[in-house]
């Protein structure tokens, strides 16, 4: 009996209902990033950053495409580091494992601390180191008890975003087409009225790309929630043909109207997010609050989805001898408890740093996390690649396929490449590429070091 009890605390629960992987699939990831972070995007581009925000979308789009096809054949909460290590090696999974892990566990942080920032505007006679405790405390603590906690919590966070943006379509389409009472303010004339549709030229489209990317990032999430609930295979294929719908509804309808109804070089643009100052614009009343709550459930579900994502990473490397054993333990109620405690622990420090080094330390930490965005997606593409080509020699069928395999795979393989060359040489961005090259180069010695030990102590 205790055997088959062990064998059974091995394994993942499936905690997560179909309500809830949809939900998170549809708006798990959308952060601060849209709703305040995309008016540096357009403040950069102009109203071209509609550009840069589809070609994004067209990255992403195919880079999930590419991840569905292998997350199907083999379902795993460690997705892509998981299918890196039998593609590529297991010093590739290794790397890009504990980049992604490195990731979110700063990620974390800078989601609580903004969080925090907002509840000390409205209640500043509490510290906001102490707001960002908290919310920290009270989201680490839910991930622990159980998966469903997580996914309950997620599936409200995320329904929320949904209900705001589709709002605020309808509330700014209203006003282009003329019928919003509140304000005088209709048209698109603003697309092209102030300089120009490209008012900075085409480079600053490229740069808007390297902005918008991180909007987009954490979409694989689903490919390792979906480990943690029933036909897991069902939900990676519905998620992965939603990110199309996604992408022009949240992104591109959202971003059209802002730059139709507010000029790209409006100064309270940037002063006080996208959103808000189209409602201000409109006259929307108590523009403000809204914005802020919205943007607080975003903040506090982006780091609850963090969270969770790199304790299942941490969990897959641990699982896989990647990383300290005790992080493959799992609870009762299928929780793997070492990793998100240490996963949690991670993030604390981070806002520790934060709050006792302001601007310092931590912002030389988080700049190491530059263009790790991107190299997720380059060994993505690299993995699948290969599994294809392996698959179709062995006579294997798939699921659900990449488009046009092997050009369109090869054509993201090239642009990722190319965004990161442009990175590396270019003074904006230089030194956020080094920084993540520097991580990188660390973490495949480690791999690199674990492997040459596990080698000599088999040999002795």
């Amino acid at each position: 009996m205790a055997s088959h009890d062990n064998k059974k605390q091995r394994s993942l629960q499936h905690g997560l209902t179909s309500r809830q992987v949809s939900m998170i699939s549809i708006a798990g990831i959308i952060g601060a990033g849209l709703f305040i972070g995309s008016s540096n995007a357009i403040a950069t581009a102009g109203p071209a950053i509609l550009i840069s925000y589809a070609m994004t979308g067209l990255l992403v789009l195919l880079v999930m495409r590419m991840l569905g096809e292998m997350a199907i054949a083999n379902p795993n909460s460690g997705s892509f580091s998981t299918y890196a290590s039998e593609a590529i090696g297991p010093w590739a999974g290794f790397t890009i494992g504990w980049l992604y892990w490195w990731f979110w566990v700063l990620i974390i942080p800078v989601e609580a601390i903004a969080g925090a920032d907002i509840l000390h505007a409205y209640f500043p006679g509490v510290p906001s180191w102490l707001f960002a405790f908290l919310i920290m405390l009270v989201l680490s603590g839910t991930n622990l008890v159980s998966v469903k906690n997580f996914g309950a919590f997620e599936y409200w966070f995320a329904l929320v975003k949904v209900v705001a943006i589709i709002a605020f379509i309808v509330v700014s389409g209203l006003a282009v087409f003329g019928f919003w009472p509140l304000a005088e303010v209709s048209g698109v004339s603003r697309l092209w009225d102030h300089g120009g549709f490209m008012p900075n030229g085409f480079g600053t489209v490229l740069g808007g790309v390297l902005i918008t990317i991180f909007s987009f990032f954490g979409a694989e999430i689903v490919t390792i929630a979906a480990d943690e609930t029933a036909n897991p295979k069902d939900k990676i294929r519905r998620a992965t043909n939603l990110v199309v719908y996604r992408i022009a509804i949240f992104y591109l309808a959202s971003i059209f109207l802002v730059v139709s109804l507010v000029a790209w070089n409006d100064p309270a643009l940037k002063a006080v997010g996208s959103f808000q100052r189209v409602l201000e614009v409109l006259n929307v009343p108590g523009a403000k609050l809204l914005v802020d709550l919205v943007v607080l459930v975003a903040v506090t579900s982006c780091m609850n989805s963090g969270l969770y994502t790199a304790s299942r990473m941490l969990y897959s490397l641990g699982a896989r001898g990647q990383a300290l054993s005790m992080t493959k333990r799992i609870s009762g109620s299928g929780v793997p408890t070492v990793a998100v405690l240490f996963s949690t622990l991670a993030g604390f420090a981070g806002c520790l740093v934060n709050y006792v080094f302001p601007g310092k330390v931590f912002g030389f930490l988080l700049s190491t996390t530059g263009a790790i965005a991107l190299l997720v997606y380059l060994v993505i593409a690299v993995s699948q690649l290969r599994m294809r080509a392996r698959a179709e020699r062995e006579g294997r069928p798939l699921e659900l396929k990449m488009w046009l395999f092997p050009y369109l795979t090869w054509l993201v393989i090239g642009t990722i490449v190319m965004v990161l060359g442009y990175m590396l040489f270019s003074d904006a961005y230089r030194y956020e590429t080094l920084m993540t090259a520097a991580v990188t180069v660390f973490i495949l010695l480690v791999s690199l070091t674990q492997r040459r030990g596990r080698v000599v102590a088999q040999a002795a």
